[in-house]
């Protein structure tokens, strides 16, 4: 007795591993640096914590509202191409059916067999045949503004924390540094998560995550101590 067999691609995750692998990483990097700058400036405890908590608000709204306008406009994009692919499908049936036939020939099918393909898809459902091997727009990887939106804001938020929780726990002095050594095992850990959860490389994740992290906090750094200002 045969038995279902189900596979889970990582492709299905797309739409919301992008934005919340974003999300985390810009939380922690954004605020990290932010902490680090103001620290080294050799402000207080106090003035570090309100410029975070600050940073983690506007940061989140920010995360939020450009994934959702950005991801809108490509779903935008997306409901176009598709009307006007709708609109071909009806004033010339015959064109289209031609159209994916040879992209079904392009693939390495034989002629005949790739219209037969092309038939029966077509008979299926035109559009979304043509959506699928035309437009490369399907249901897995179609735009969701607010999925992204959610997914960035909650993961940036979550990662602006962890600085903060290390400005807390930080011994008095030595607070720039233990956001520096934390952030980066932070960095270290979301690449490895990511990585993971996308089937990618998890040292290259790492490496490209830290090294990236390491920079933003350095330059941040530079400059509280030079202006000796809150940055």
């Amino acid at each position: 007795m045969s038995r279902l067999h189900i596979e889970r691609h990582n492709v299905a995750r797309i739409g919301w591993l992008r934005a919340a692998v974003l999300g985390a990483n810009d939380g922690i990097v954004s605020t990290a640096s932010l902490v680090v700058g103001v620290a080294a400036a050799a402000a207080g405890t106090a003035e570090i914590l309100l410029a975070g908590f600050a940073g983690l608000a506007a940061g989140a709204l920010s995360m939020a509202a450009g994934e959702y306008v950005s991801v809108s406009s490509q779903a935008d994009t997306e409901k176009a191409d598709l009307a006007r692919e709708a609109a071909e499908l009806e004033a010339d049936p015959d064109f289209e059916l031609n159209e994916l036939t040879q992209i079904y020939v392009g693939r390495g099918l034989d002629p005949p067999l790739a219209r037969q393909v092309a038939e029966q898809l077509t008979a299926g459902g035109a559009l979304a045949a043509h959506a699928r091997d035309e437009l490369a727009i399907s249901a897995v990887t179609a735009a969701r503004p607010l999925q992204a939106a959610i997914a960035s804001a909650v993961t940036f938020s979550v990662g602006a924390a962890l600085p903060l929780i290390a400005v807390l726990l930080a011994p008095q002095g030595y607070v720039a540094w233990g956001v520096i050594l934390s952030s980066l095992l932070f960095l270290g850990v979301l690449g490895v998560l990511g990585a993971r959860a996308g089937g990618a490389s998890v040292g290259r994740s790492v490496v490209r995550v830290v090294s990236w992290g390491a920079l933003a906090m350095a330059v941040t750094a530079g400059v509280g101590a030079i202006f000796g200002a809150t940055v």
